[in-house]
């Protein structure tokens, strides 16, 4: 499966900044529902965190996923890889 990678950097309250991708299909060309994807993954965390918007989250490119990652696409849609100050 072709995904689409969003890089993405979003500000914590506490002043530290979130870096994760939110991975979809290739095929998913909206980007207002990547935006919700990302803001779906941001109410699943223990802290609070600025909006996520285009400034925050954008295209970076497309990539032939592993198949973990494709599994777990296909069960619910994308797939945020956490990279830092995510926890």
């Amino acid at each position: 499966m072709k995904i689409s990678v969003w890089d993405t950097y979003v500000k914590r309250t506490d002043g530290k900044t979130m870096h994760f991708d939110i991975l979809v299909p290739s095929t998913i060309k909206n980007e207002h529902a990547v935006y919700n994807y990302g803001q779906e993954y941001l109410k699943k965390k223990p802290f609070e965190t600025d909006s996520l918007t285009s400034k925050e989250c954008r295209f970076c490119h497309i990539e032939e996923a592993p198949e973990d990652i494709e599994r777990k696409i296909l069960e619910q849609g994308y797939y945020i890889l956490e990279m830092e100050n995510c926890f």
